[in-house]
């Protein structure tokens, strides 16, 4: 029937008995017709069909290897030569921000944010019924306003869950839509509250880290490292408020650095908030005391004039000051708490924490001299290289006589953060190095530091803190096997008529562990902390921030893999100690 159309011999018109079922001799496709040869058609439409699904086979290896084999090689290359490394396309616009450890500490989720198009709405009083419905949240009022404004774009509810955008396409209402979006979450709640701070409802950030560095967190999805540890900050951070429900106090502070690199390992302020809630926090809770709370320190100041004193070469360490009777200057009179009431050395100023002996360090070396140190270690500047937002100056006194030289020696007359606190105490032990703090983490700082003080005048120093932690008013932070040595402080708080408040004080105690080789320093400091029976209604810092931070090193020095060294001849360091004091 079909041969006239396929046959290329027209003229044949019929076949002899047999010869329809003759098999011919080649595949060609050009040898053979539909009638003469069927069998060798059959064969070629299985060829065909064959070669059809290796081309189709062969098109599907090589873009499996365009797309799976082709990049690792092309992005291994790429992180071989930049040393960076290669991170997966990441549909979040704002990074994740990482511990030292790469223990997620701020990060966001995908979600969906709901607005309507009012003009579009059909119905407004049944789309706002129906959507109150499913947002109870929502006012009927406030919707239906919105509805019925006439304008082309309004936003009804952000950060929708799953369930909700399901109900409401459910509802099949023209005229609102979804818009993508991300959530800005914080799986550690008050964790780090002051140091991360919080985002806006447009995921920008408004505070701590989130604000500082908001184009870096938007401009690239690879995760910023921090410095500081979570497991380390969350002891901290129980500590301190077991610390300052104990002793009643209205806030408390603490920084742990590396005090060879000046990196942030924890830094707590309380009390705090949980940046995940939507309600603002108090304006107390949101006060970052760490970067932000300029105050006095008190005798933490005495670490630093006597290292300053030391350094100038005008005193040395087994001088002896007149401590028999109050200093009179010009305008006021300066007293020891629970004085010695005699001749004092440089080590006996450091461990009574006289501040007759102080004052007078302080005069014989000169206001010049003074005044240069303190802006030397940073005391005169707000730390603008700290990853913070939140950062206060330094209260600097205008004039720098003789009555300021004396009250900076002791203590009153300039007032810093805690922050800049530890900072400049880092640069006295570690070896005179000072360092610029800092909350990222670094691979090597060592060449980025300026020298404050000589390594000399550093060793001189950590005895004298040594002192004061094994003889004088640190002894309840003698943690057995961590060799710490610090420095108290006790101040006065100013009140609102401008005059010191004799039963509100901040209590301060800052240290170093182990002071053999310091590799970390710790600030704890309370605010208006109350006498207790266990204190004998004592406020001052050996009764207070000394024990909490004993507390505190005893339980981080293993998180920090620091070694106790148990082994320790205290009789024989104290005497090694007094031998370098003595006169020759």
């Amino acid at each position: 029937m079909f041969g006239k159309y396929f046959s290329r011999n027209k003229e044949e018109s019929f076949y002899l008995p047999g010869e329809e079922i003759k098999i011919g001799k080649s595949c060609s496709f050009m040898g053979y017709s539909y009638e003469k040869d069927p069998l060798a058609m059959c064969k070629n439409r299985v060829a065909f069909a064959v070669l059809a699904f290796l081309l189709v086979y062969a098109v599907i290896c090589v873009r499996l290897f365009e797309v799976c084999v082709a990049p690792n090689l092309h992005g291994r290359e790429v992180a071989e030569s930049t040393h960076l490394k290669a991170y997966a396309q990441n549909p979040i616009k704002r990074a994740d921000i990482l511990d030292r450890n790469g223990t997620i500490i701020a990060t966001s989720l995908p979600t969906v944010n709901l607005y309507a198009t009012p003009k579009k709405i059909l119905n407004a009083k049944r789309a706002a019924r129906e959507l109150v419905k499913v947002l109870p949240e929502l006012k009927y009022e406030s919707v239906l306003k919105k509805l019925t404004s006439g304008s082309s774009f309004v936003y009804l509810k952000r950060n929708l869950t799953p369930s909700q955008q399901y109900q409401i396409n459910y509802l099949g209402i023209p005229g609102l839509e979804f818009e993508n979006g991300e959530k800005r979450i914080y799986p550690h709640k008050n964790l780090f509250a002051h140091l991360i701070g919080n985002t806006n409802i447009d995921n920008k950030g408004i505070s701590g880290i989130e604000r500082q560095l908001d184009e870096r967190l938007t401009a690239s999805d690879i995760p910023l490292t921090l410095s500081v540890d979570a497991g380390v900050q969350d002891t901290i951070r129980v500590e301190l408020m077991a610390a300052m429900k104990k002793f009643d106090a209205v806030g408390a502070a603490a920084i742990l650095m590396d005090v060879n690199t000046s990196e942030v390992i924890a830094m707590v302020s309380l009390p705090d908030f949980d940046p995940n809630l939507s309600a603002n926090p108090s304006s107390r809770a949101q006060f970052n005391m760490t970067t932000k709370g300029v105050y006095e320190p008190g005798s933490v100041l005495k670490v630093f004039n006597a290292a300053m004193s030391l350094e100038s070469g005008k005193v040395k360490v087994a001088d002896r000051f007149d401590a028999t009777q109050p200093l009179k200057l010009k305008y006021n009179v300066i007293k020891d708490y629970r004085g010695e009431n005699r001749w004092l050395s440089v080590p006996e100023i450091m461990v009574y924490s006289s501040n007759i002996g102080s004052a007078r360090m302080a005069l014989k070396v000169g206001g010049l001299e003074q005044k240069q140190f303190m802006e030397k270690i940073g005391f005169f500047d707000e730390l603008q290289s700290l990853e913070i937002a939140e950062k206060s100056r330094p209260i600097v006194p205008k004039r720098w006589g003789e009555g300021t030289i004396a009250t900076v020696a002791y203590g009153y007359g300039l007032a810093v953060t805690p922050m800049h606190l530890i900072t400049a105490f880092s640069s006295v032990v570690n070896g005179g190095i000072y360092h610029a703090p800092t909350l990222l983490k670094k691979q090597n700082r060592a060449d980025d530091g300026y020298r404050v003080i000589s390594y000399n005048t550093s060793k001189q120093m950590r005895d004298l803190l040594r002192l004061v932690v094994t003889e004088g008013s640190g002894r309840r932070a003698n943690v057995l096997g961590y060799e710490v040595a610090g420095k108290t402080g006790t101040a006065n708080k100013l009140a609102a008529n401008g005059k010191y408040a004799s039963k509100k004080v901040r209590t301060t105690f800052v240290a170093t562990f182990p002071v053999s080789k310091p590799k970390y320093a710790i600030l704890v400091m309370l605010d208006e902390p109350k006498g207790t029976k266990e204190t004998w209604g004592f406020t001052t810092s050996g009764w207070n921030t000394v024990p909490t931070t004993s507390k505190i090193i005893s339980a981080i020095a293993p998180q920090l893999n620091v070694k106790a060294n148990y082994d320790l001849d205290e009789l024989r360091s104290r005497r090694i100690i007094e031998a370098s004091y003595t006169k020759e």
